[in-house]
């Protein structure tokens, strides 16, 4: 993502309490990540758990050469069966365990946050798309073979709460233009109930910016 997309990301979301920014360890994560935490005055944490996929012998190929290859068929249609190809220069890891490291990762810096700063509390997570995709599957419940549903795009906002009981998206692939009503009061964050009807109206959890595609 560019330095003016970066920028552009900031001032949308400068008008939000963020108390913390956890980003995946690559330069352009990073660079993504800079001007939001410097628009709250903090440091970026950096953490593997919300790094990009470990392709393997796949990283740094041309899209157009994968695509032909019998692997690109299964990570559309059935992911959770994908494991990348071991290289001699870049780890390699499956979608499955992409998955579940950084679904645990979230989860965890959100109990952090919860205990540290209390249950109004809101950060940011700064990954990237197939990263992304994979926490708002498991928070909305999807099995991973349907992630490939969801669109996430360069600079967009994506919003989970999770509260006391299960995980509750807000919002998905946004422009990150009205998100004030993110940050819950107090008697919601405690509440593990969902509201009737509708969407869930203001909640808490983190908002999370992808770097690139």
């Amino acid at each position: 993502m560019g330095r003016d997309q970066a920028a552009r990301l900031a001032e949308r979301l400068a008008a939000l309490p963020v108390c913390r920014v956890v980003a995946s360890p690559l330069q352009r994560t990073l660079e993504t990540a800079a001007p939001l935490a410097a628009a709250w005055g903090l440091e970026v944490v950096q953490d593997e758990g919300v790094g990009e996929c470990r392709y393997g012998a796949w990283t740094g190929r041309p899209l157009k050469d994968l695509a032909q290859e019998e692997l690109w068929k299964v990570i559309q249609r059935a992911p959770s069966a994908a494991v990348f190809p071991a290289g001699d220069d870049y780890p390699h890891e499956s979608l499955a365990a992409m998955s579940a490291r950084a679904v645990e990762t979230v989860r965890r810096a959100d109990a952090d946050v919860l205990a540290a700063y209390g249950p109004t509390a809101v950060w940011a997570a700064v990954s990237h798309g197939d990263v992304i995709k994979a926490i708002v599957a498991d928070a909305l419940g999807m099995h991973l073979d349907q992630f490939q549903r969801i669109v996430v795009d360069p600079a967009s906002v994506s919003v989970i709460r999770y509260p006391v009981g299960q995980a509750m998206v807000l919002g998905v692939n946004g422009s990150g233009t009205d998100l004030e009503g993110i940050v819950p009061t107090r008697q919601e964050a405690q509440s593990d109930e969902g509201q009737v009807g509708g969407g869930a109206g203001s909640g808490g959890g983190q908002p999370q910016g992808e770097d690139a595609p």
